[in-house]
């Protein structure tokens, strides 16, 4: 059984780090909230910050909202940095800027460390049902060691490449969602304008190409009007914040990507920032004047 570390205990932090520990894992944990009872019953032992993780643990992970926040928690004070010795592991798992992510693997690799960029896939639902898809960029030989901890935390595992390749592999993930969603959207929207019913509609796609994990599952949110989150809006708007800032630095046009970040823009002014994102559709009613399953305006 390995010494790990976890750093981050939010929605899907905790169950996370929870599977962690009931595989027999020794788990030092640390946010800057409250440990959750739950973990510390199971287990875990709470540290006063990411140096004491470090300093107890072989293999550190990290799962925070967004790139600032990993800069903190690795080289801030008394910050992960600190708390290392040769031959630890630093694994974040967050979804963050592949260039920047770049520049801290550097960073943790002059320590005599290894770095793991390992962002993942799959929402709340995933964190608790231990599925989640999880890209991987770092050496094979840090990812055989890790391997037995994704195990317990995912599913669909996958070496993409270097450090850096898991960042762009989820970046790349969360442009394919937003622009399925906003597909999805559309669809539904136009069928139900048109008078047809959106859930027989979804129900006829599902057999066809038009098929999608999207449609089985944001389809399904965006005619039952069920937005309470699973994946937030506000942490779409960053990963695609990413694609497109990243992009803009290498030259490239990503103009559908741009506009699914304005949907999620207007839906945010609309004081929707906690909204699932499958309530981009909003966006799309709004200017539609008109929303899934209401009744067809009457004609004069």
């Amino acid at each position: 059984m390995s010494k790990v570390g976890f750093i981050g205990l939010g929605i899907m932090g905790t169950p996370m780090a929870s599977h962690l520990v009931k595989g027999g894992h020794t788990l030092h944990v640390h946010d800057v909230k409250p440990v959750p009872e739950e973990l510390l019953q199971a287990g875990a032992v709470a540290c006063a910050s990411g140096k004491e993780v470090a300093q107890n643990s072989d293999i550190v992970i990290v799962m925070v909202p967004d790139t600032p926040h990993v800069a903190a928690v690795l080289f801030g004070e008394n910050g992960v940095a600190e708390g290392l010795a040769p031959g630890k592991v630093v694994v974040d798992m967050s979804s963050i800027s592949p260039l920047e992510t770049k520049q801290f693997a550097a960073r943790i690799n002059a320590l005599n460390c290894d770095y793991l960029d390992a962002p993942v896939s799959g929402g709340e639902v995933g964190a608790k049902a231990a599925t989640l898809t999880i890209m991987v960029g770092g050496s094979e030989e840090a990812f055989a060691r890790v391997k037995p901890l994704f195990d317990l935390m995912g599913k669909n595992i996958t070496l993409v490449g270097g450090n850096g390749d898991g960042q762009t592999t989820k970046v790349a993930n969360q442009i394919i969602v937003a622009l399925n969603i906003e597909a999805v959207g559309e669809a539904l929207l136009f069928a139900s304008r048109m008078g047809a019913d959106a859930a027989k509609v979804r129900q006829a796609l599902m057999g066809g190409f038009a098929s999608s994990r999207i449609l089985e599952v944001h389809g399904e949110r965006m005619i039952n009007r069920t937005f309470n989150p699973g994946f937030r809006i506000e942490l779409h708007q960053k990963d695609l914040n990413l694609a497109l800032s990243t992009a803009r630095q290498l030259g490239l046009s990503l103009p559908n990507t741009a506009t699914a970040q304005e949907l999620f823009n207007s839906c945010a002014a609309h004081g929707g920032k906690a909204w699932d994102h499958s309530a981009l559709v909003r966006a799309l009613e709004l200017m539609a004047n008109f929303e899934i399953g209401a009744e067809l305006p009457h004609k004069e």
